[in-house]
């Protein structure tokens, strides 16, 4: 496919796509949407400049969306269709969704109804269930990466920070927004995974039945303890059932916490839930090849059935054959009901696995078992002021933490700036090993001695994080130490909850 950037009437073309208006500005980027010039789908086209990507110390973050996004075909997760990369940019050719993100609907319009707030949380969990299952844990669910199309439904987006779980392997970074963040991830233990992402769910199903967050304060002391704590308040509207969910959910403890299973058992849940979110049996594909969009294809690039098969076949998911054709299905499918959508039980490197069924179908030749895994919860964030008439944090902005220091440096080097630092501030240390010291300074006006230890830890191939903890006699405890990654403005917090409601 070309990598150049040719004009279209004045407008940009990346490979079949024409560029439009530009959607959003992020910190890595624009994302703009997007027309296939022979389909005419829109699409949404993320724009990530490899110089500022590289300068951010992001690569890791984009390469993870990337291989992460590329698993899923599910019809509330967006879906990725193609990646376009030019020497100075990396084009990512998104699913289109016009409804803009949950966090603004909420703050435009006030807390949801329970039927509504129930509808749009069957679909979140479905798609944590789905990430679950291919062994993908989010990591930073929240109102501000769930997405809304025309007809109200759901979509998850923003797999920056999101891990592959493995067996028996625990995680130990701290991400995501400080209000979402699970009592076990502010304090630095390990946790499996699936469980953050179930308590962050919680705290979406808070927001959506309240209109503000469960655990909310300007001072991340104070936030922090409130988390760890499990203490939050219910408004007296709240259906009983509902409260006992989030209860559930909400459980400082991960051992206590609900799993996807518990949830999709619990009778507020299953009130009205629409068979396609959970099939009965996710052990069978039913992935079909549409006759009628392998006709389109052939009309609109002028091309055999039989090339379009072997692309189709040979799993070649950024051949322009295979984006247009997943182009068209998704398209039509994203007109009919939501009913009409099936969850694709499709293998982790798939990209042919949500394909509806339909009378002019015949069968793809690939049966794949589906990759089962348990699921649990996650952390939140705040949202603050919801009411615009209220709104007086204009310009409040909106943080991503990660507790520790993160580089892609060489560890030694690493630990040779530390050092370096140290000895200029008069700090004294102890090597345990070359990567764990144990550090103290006299505090010049206390006289008192400041303990503490620092480990640096592997993220993944290329990313370390130096961990921080103070050190109380015999005894460790977590500090609080947190290096802001970027920053985003955002107009309006959630309200902060009422004084007429009671405490769980």
């Amino acid at each position: 496919m070309a990598t150049d950037k040719p004009k279209h009437e004045g407008r940009v073309k990346i490979g079949h796509y024409i560029l439009g208006d530009t959607l959003g500005v992020g910190t890595f980027g624009k994302v703009k949407v997007g027309q296939h010039e022979l389909t005419k789908h829109q699409v949404a086209v993320k724009i990530l400049n490899r110089q500022k990507i590289r300068s951010l110390d992001v690569v890791g973050k984009i390469r993870r969306e990337i291989q992460n996004l590329k698993l899923f075909r599910h019809p509330h997760i967006i879906k990725l269709y193609q990646v376009i990369s030019t020497p100075t940019d990396i084009f990512m050719v998104m699913e289109y969704v016009s409804g803009g993100e949950l966090f603004d609907y909420i703050c435009k319009n006030g807390k949801l109804d329970e039927k509504e707030s129930r509808r749009l949380f069957q679909q979140i969990i479905s798609a944590v269930d789905y990430c679950h299952r291919h062994m993908v844990v989010h990591r930073d669910l929240k109102p501000e990466n769930v997405l809304l199309d025309a007809h109200m439904n759901a979509k998850i987006a923003d797999f920056g920070l999101s891990n592959m779980m493995s067996d028996g392997e625990f995680l130990r970074t701290s991400c995501g927004s400080p209000n979402y963040a699970a009592p076990e991830v502010i304090s630095g233990r390990l946790y499996a995974g699936p469980e953050v992402d179930i308590w962050s769910s919680g705290v979406i199903l808070y927001a959506l039945l309240c209109g503000t967050l469960p655990f909310d304060d300007d001072h991340v002391p104070t936030l922090f303890k409130k988390i760890c704590d499990g203490i939050f308040f219910t408004p007296q509207y709240l259906n009983p059932s509902v409260i006992s969910l989030l209860k559930h959910m909400l459980q400082v403890d991960p051992m206590k916490r609900a799993t996807i299973k518990e949830i999709r058992e619990d009778e507020w849940f299953k009130e009205d839930l629409p068979k396609y979110l959970f099939p009965e049996d996710a052990s069978y594909s039913t992935t079909m090849i549409d006759e009628e969009a392998l006709k389109e294809v052939c009309e609109k690039f002028e091309c055999t059935e039989e090339e379009v098969l072997n692309c189709l076949y040979s799993r070649n998911h950024q051949d322009p054959l295979a984006v247009a054709y997943h182009l068209i299905i998704d398209n039509r499918r994203i007109m009919s009901e939501a009913k009409d959508f099936y969850l694709a039980s499709s293998p982790p490197d798939s990209f042919l696995d949500d394909l509806p069924a339909h009378h002019h179908a015949k069968p793809h030749p690939e049966r794949v078992p589906f990759l089962v895994a348990e699921a649990q919860p996650r952390p939140r964030h705040t949202l603050d002021e919801l009411n615009p008439q209220k709104s007086k944090h204009m310009g409040v902005r909106r943080a991503k933490w990660h507790l520790g220091i993160r580089s892609q440096s060489r560890p030694n080097d690493i630990m040779s700036e530390v050092c370096r630092a140290m000895k200029q501030l008069d700090y004294e240390w102890k090597v345990v090993n070359p990567y764990y010291l144990r550090v103290r300074r006299k505090n010049p006006v206390t006289g008192m001695q400041t303990k503490m230890s620092l480990q640096l830890y592997q993220v993944d191939s290329r990313t370390y994080l130096l961990d921080f903890r103070s050190i109380d006699g015999k005894k460790q405890k977590v500090t609080v130490w947190f290096v802001c990654t970027s920053w985003s403005p955002r107009k309006h917090k959630l309200p902060r909850s009422s004084q007429d409601s009671e405490e769980v």
